[in-house]
């Protein structure tokens, strides 16, 4: 090759880049042309979510405004896009997501979770190490990363939704309406800092186009801006360098998932359930029994099968200590088979789970929004088209006492009795994916209320165990059984450690 064609060659180069990152840069970028944003930017990565206003179609159930399965295929394989393309392969800084009860939708109200869910693979593609036993004890690194979705204060919290006993400002999320001015503070926040990195913002085309529009007025990039919403393929980057002018950079991923659920690379083992880390327990109440009295009012024809969130502590040499709010990459493979592995043992008609955006806990490195519980059980729900609540109503407390008595007889409450509306559970059949901790706590409170000399369960929840199903049955006359039977049937020791790539 001669010098002359070398040099045209790198002009040519220097040119393409140019357009791509210029002060009103915007490109349509594909698998092989994609350019990488520079580590020396602080680059706000914006990925368009669908709702049920702007979506491409079929990536959203009309009827309970989740995902469906081409809508989880879609965020599967753009998280593989995202980290390749996007991110050059780097580390994400940060991660970002609407506070889900920010945006309810239909008549029944459904929180947005296909925000925080389209993430969440592209969080599992990301490591962190964080210390696990003193602020410079042991670090453990982990194949997952925190989402940020919290409450940022009281203005953001939404009418009907318990308030956390603290605000959590260092791991605060997105709020769908922006209330008070809540995503311009933060994403002032991060361009103010000037600390290199990749901020990933996973939100509706509402939230994104005025974000976009509200930074480009403020800080006077004068950046081309898209006008009109193009697809959930589309991602879209500001990159600001430390002097000059800031870029737009336009991705598109081109993405075809196909509409079957998505099938997971390699087969996740099956494991009996032995019952040998929850020893099996199985108790009946009755009216009429010596000492039992069914409570007054109490729900009727109503079962909770109730599971724990994926795998979440994998550092065995530290005790399992570490946490970063969300679960880690082989809980992933958990998370993705509970459609396959749950067939045939359940049939709920409903789920319920923990709002992420509730409760947050500080550990030795950082805050961290509790994220795990509630996107957990997300695929099932996608699989089975289930409608998809989020008790966001009820307060889970301090997280690190998960056996408050208030705290266990308001969850008691809120799912054995009517609630003040007047509405209630009976003869309803609901999954709920809640914390280990406050599980028994809350069944125990609901054991207590029969009287008599009735055994109660022991409280604590293994740590290794990610396996067991309680489920709670209240028959036609508000008779009790309270029962482990049942199980995942998934071998947590055979997971792979990093998350399945699509």
């Amino acid at each position: 090759m001669s010098r002359v064609t070398t040099v045209v060659q790198a002009l040519v180069s220097l040119f393409v880049l140019t357009l791509l990152v210029g002060c009103d840069g915007g490109s349509n970028s594909g698998p092989g042309t994609t350019p990488s944003l520079s580590d020396g930017n602080v680059n706000l990565i914006f990925v368009v979510t669908p709702d049920l206003a702007y979506n491409t179609a079929g990536d959203i159930n009309p009827t309970t405004a989740n995902l469906t399965s081409q809508g989880l295929q879609r965020s599967l394989m753009m998280a593989t896009y995202l980290k390749q393309q996007v991110l050059g392969g780097k580390k994400v800084t940060g991660i970002y997501t609407i506070s889900p009860m920010s945006h309810l939708q239909t008549a029944n109200s459904y929180p947005d979770m296909a925000a925080i869910g389209f993430i969440q693979q592209f969080a599992l593609l990301n490591q962190i190490t964080l210390h696990v036993d003193a602020p410079n004890g042991t670090p453990y690194t982990a194949n997952n990363y925190p989402i940020n979705v919290s409450y940022a204060n009281a203005a953001g919290v939404p009418v009907g939704v318990a308030a956390p006993t603290a605000f959590c400002t260092n791991c605060s999320g997105l709020d769908f309406g922006n209330a008070a001015g809540i995503n311009d503070v933060l994403v002032a926040g991060i361009i103010a800092a000037k600390a290199p990195g990749y901020y990933v913002f996973s939100a509706p085309w509402e939230t994104v186009s005025a974000l976009l529009a509200k930074i480009n007025s403020q800080y006077g990039y004068n950046l081309n801006l898209p006008s009109s919403y193009k697809g959930t393929n589309y991602v879209y980057a500001i990159t600001i360098p430390s002097s000059g002018k800031a870029g737009l950079v336009t991705y598109n991923s081109n993405l075809t998932p196909p509409a079957t659920y998505p099938a997971l690379p390699a087969e996740v083992p099956a494991a009996a359930c032995r019952h040998d880390q929850q020893p099996y327990f199985r108790l009946v109440a009755y009216a009429g029994m010596t000492g039992v009295t069914v409570p007054a009012a109490i729900n009727k024809n109503l079962r909770l099968y109730i599971v724990r969130h994926a795998e979440a502590h994998p550092d065995d040499q530290t005790n399992n200590k570490f946490d970063d709010g969300n679960y880690v990459a082989a809980g992933q493979w958990r998370a993705l088979s509970l459609a396959s592995a749950l067939r045939g043992k359940i049939a709920p008609n409903a789920v319920y789970s923990i709002d992420p955006a509730g409760m947050w806990y500080p550990n030795y490195d950082r805050e961290v929004s509790y994220v795990r519980p509630s996107l957990t059980i997300l695929p099932y729900v996608i699989a089975n088209n289930l409608p998809y609540y989020l008790a966001a109503g009820l307060s889970l407390g301090n997280p690190f006492n998960p056996a408050e008595v208030d705290v266990a007889q308001a969850t008691r409450d809120f799912f054995f009795f009517p609630h003040t509306d007047g509405s209630s559970f009976s003869s309803q059949t609901l999954l709920v994916a809640w914390e280990s901790g406050h599980i028994k706590p809350f069944i125990n409170q609901l054991i207590k209320l029969y009287g008599g000399s009735l055994p109660l369960l022991d409280e604590t929840w293994p740590v290794k165990d990610y396996d067991t199903i309680w489920t709670v049955t209240l028959d036609a006359q508000g008779n009790l059984t309270v029962d482990n039977e049942l199980c995942e049937g998934i071998d947590s020791a055979s997971l792979p450690a990093t998350a399945p790539l699509y």
